[in-house]
């Protein structure tokens, strides 16, 4: 069975992605993008007008999107009109909504440990464990490869993660172990974690539903997912009084605010705060004297 043919609009749309070294991932959003607004208009995206597209906007907003999903879309048409159309002019009435700045939420290493504990495949095992113990996002759990364990230095090489950049993370004992008995198991050529064809990794939504199968028969909430594994990461060894820049460097952020948030749901950090109202003197509040008879 042919493939339906590439469009020549999106043809060249993908040139201009290509030729800006845009990651997969973002030009597969940027496509999904431009085909919702042609859904939306019932004809070829690149005949909109600035009020078409506010009119996209505002049937998002009244579709439930959430702001997040509303700024990558704005951020996607305006590459498409503005690179790929020649239309800058059209983008102009589409606007960027407030995102509200939400606190990471994680797990006590008590529900983390459930969560392994209650699964039973070597590889869902080994797979939770690299994205817990050290802090790695799902894209980067699914295309970790053999070759990027470093046992000699007890370190894992993370090629080409978020933003094109490269780091280590760390590899605990513990983790080594578990990875060797998943090894010993499938004797993965490549990719540690290979899809079913045993040569292409695993996808971010499949490792998804390993996390949520955990939560689940862990008996925890629903919103659990391979982010809260990263999260919990960061705010378990910021607990456990690790510099907050050295916790900026294994999660690869590039800026010290993004991993700075963490402070903020600490909860033993915060409960060893002593509060000034503690170092007061209070004066004791006099007794009140009943008049005499």
């Amino acid at each position: 069975m042919s493939e339906k043919p590439i469009s020549p609009l999106r043809a060249r749309m993908l040139e201009d992605m290509t030729v800006r070294n845009f990651v997969p991932a973002t030009q597969r959003e940027y496509i999904r993008a431009v085909k919702k607004l042609a859904a939306f208009l019932k004809r070829s995206p690149d005949t909109a007008t600035a009020d078409d597209l506010r009119a996209f906007q505002v049937h998002l907003s009244e579709s439930g999107a959430k702001p997040g999903v509303i700024n990558a879309t704005v951020t996607a048409l305006r590459f498409f009109f503005n690179v790929t159309v020649g239309k800058a002019e059209t983008t102009r009435l589409l606007a960027f909504v407030y995102e509200p700045l939400k606190l990471p939420r994680v797990l006590p290493p008590e529900d983390v440990l459930r969560m392994l504990e209650v699964t039973q495949s070597p590889k869902s095992k080994a797979m939770l464990s690299v994205a817990y113990g050290a802090g790695l996002r799902a894209m980067e759990v699914v295309t970790l490869k053999v070759a990027s364990i470093d046992s000699q230095r007890m370190l894992i090489r993370v090629e080409q993660g978020k933003g094109r950049r490269d780091r280590s993370a760390i590899l605990s004992p513990q983790l080594l172990e578990l990875l060797r008995d998943w090894y010993r198991i499938a004797r993965p050529r490549i990719y540690l974690f290979p899809g079913r064809d045993k040569v292409s990794p695993m996808t971010p939504r499949q490792f998804n539903r390993i996390v949520h199968e955990a939560a689940r028969l862990a008996g925890l909430p629903a919103w659990v997912s391979p982010h809260t594994l990263r999260h919990s990461f960061a705010t378990h060894l910021l607990e456990h009084n690790i510099d907050v820049r050295v916790i900026q460097v294994l999660l690869g952020h590039a800026s010290l605010d993004s991993t700075a948030r963490y402070t903020h749901v600490a909860t033993n950090i915060i409960r060893s705060v002593m509060s000034p109202l503690d170092r007061l003197k209070l004066l004791p509040v006099p007794t009140r004297q009943e008049p005499p008879a």
